[in-house]
């Protein structure tokens, strides 16, 4: 046991060295705090995204990781007509109007266009340790076979598309967790480590939550995963469009979406992406695949990245 949390830090701790940025999107969740921790003595500043509309967890625990690691923190507070023409670009660039997709990574937009607005070009995140850890919440309840045919799965098919984000605004984006070294090394490490019990709760990423016990906070490092548009309060989105289109105005557009393009829309905040998706993209189709039955996008999974319908 105690040879492989030694291990893991070792290898983290040179896979987040050979990164060049000199700045990180930092969350406070455990993922961005662990790479803060190896890059407090680098001269490196973190930025962090924060919804002025709607509630944010993340606020406090990025405070406490900057001052802990004694970084230099640049929070982006944005009130809803920066979020929302931020879904723009976000759908623009992504090519897809899948709600849960664009909620999360709209967060990403805003944090390298931070970045970029202060002057740097590289940014590094903690991409890919829910993926590579078991870090998230459905994985929590399985049985140790199950775990592992499910994480075989996610590491097969996982993709980040803050890689994409980066690209289209000039920013390098650079994940350590997605190291060839850190992906193989996670391989071998037996699933009964990355889920188990803590003080009678259970927790993912559990080899990683020990590796750091000592060395981040402890309200980070047994914070309970929260995606990144809980984090920044962009899951505020569903309410606020769920408010702002009427129920007649949703019925009617919805309508003559299915019957125009034959894509099913199945709520109003997926409606609002859409119209956005429409005005830069065609209509979803795929050929000699199989197809999404609401949107008709080529799926490869029970999930459709397109728009977001689970399961197919």
């Amino acid at each position: 046991m105690n040879q492989v949390l030694q291990q893991t830090y070792k290898i983290l701790e040179n896979a987040v060295l050979e990164c060049n940025a000199k700045s990180i999107s930092l969350s406070g969740g455990l993922d961005s705090a662990i790479i803060a921790y190896f890059l407090q003595d680098k001269g490196v500043s973190a930025i962090s995204v924060i919804s002025k509309d709607f509630i944010a967890s993340d606020l406090t625990y990025c405070q406490l990781a900057a001052k802990r690691f004694k970084m230099p923190l640049s929070i982006k507070m944005c009130q809803i007509d920066q979020i929302y023409h931020a879904i723009e670009q976000t759908v623009e660039i992504l090519g897809n109007f899948n709600d849960i997709e664009i909620r999360n990574n709209v967060v990403a937009y805003l944090a390298f266009d931070e970045a970029k607005n202060l002057g740097f070009d590289r940014i590094v995140t903690g991409d890919g340790a829910d993926e590579i850890f078991a870090g998230y919440n459905f994985l929590l309840n399985k049985t140790e076979s199950e775990l592992q045919v499910e994480l075989d799965r996610i590491r097969k098919i996982m993709h980040f598309p803050s890689q994409k984000i980066g690209k289209a605004l000039g920013i390098a984006v650079e994940s350590p967790f997605c190291s060839t070294n850190v992906l193989k090394f996670a391989k071998t490490i037996p699933a009964n480590m990355l889920v188990g019990e803590h003080d009678g709760k259970k927790y993912g990423k559990l080899i990683l939550r020990k590796v750091f016990e000592d060395k981040i906070p402890k309200s980070i490092v047994w914070r309970e995963k929260s995606p990144m548009q809980e984090g920044a309060g962009t899951q505020g989105l569903t309410e606020f469009f769920e408010h702002s289109i009427p129920d007649h105005v949703f019925a009617q557009r919805a309508r003559q979406i299915k019957e125009k393009d034959n894509v099913t829309i199945r709520t109003k905040e997926s409606l609002q992406y859409y119209e956005i998706f429409r005005k830069n993209h065609d209509p979803p189709s795929s050929i000699g695949v199989q197809k999404c039955p609401d949107c008709n996008a080529g799926i490869e999974s029970r999930f459709c990245r397109m728009c977001g319908k689970f399961p197919v």
